[in-house]
């Protein structure tokens, strides 16, 4: 049996970049990864922070997006998930681009996996009954 998770760029940019849990990130491919769309971005605004901090090089950053390509990731259209995120992002008071995957793990009713601590606890807070979430860092005690 395959298990459905919806997974946010918290989590897909330990797949390009070496950062603490990503031998847990590397381990969800055994599942069956859908994201919103705006996972390639998100990612790729995170790869040019690590540009502009000095902790990647600049012609390391495009190779490294492009991996998404290849990634075992669904990319889901986000015009329509956008319109279920907005009252999320109201209720919750937090930006729309988190809510998207939010929103996601809603219409699929599956958790959502994330290594953003402060959104992992504001969705256990606030919705702990509309959405499940696991934080990367609890993966091997939480998925099953």
């Amino acid at each position: 049996m395959t298990h459905t998770v919806v997974v946010d760029a918290s989590v897909a940019v330990k797949w390009l970049v070496r950062e603490p849990d990503s031998d847990r990130a590397f381990a969800l491919r055994m599942l069956r990864m859908v994201a919103p769309a705006l996972l390639v971005a998100e990612c790729g605004s995170a790869l040019w922070r690590k540009v502009k901090a000095g902790d990647l090089d600049a012609d390391d950053a495009a190779p490294r997006l492009r991996v998404l390509r290849g990634a075992p990731v669904l990319l889901q259209p986000d015009h329509e998930l956008a319109q279920k995120a907005l009252p999320l992002a109201v209720e919750l008071e937090h930006p729309i681009y988190d809510c998207m995957y939010v929103a996601l793990a809603i219409e699929l009713s599956a958790p959502l996996i994330t290594a953003d601590k402060k959104l992992a606890s504001l969705i256990r807070n606030r919705m702990p009954d509309r959405c499940r979430v696991i934080g990367l860092h609890e993966i091997e005690t939480q998925l099953y």
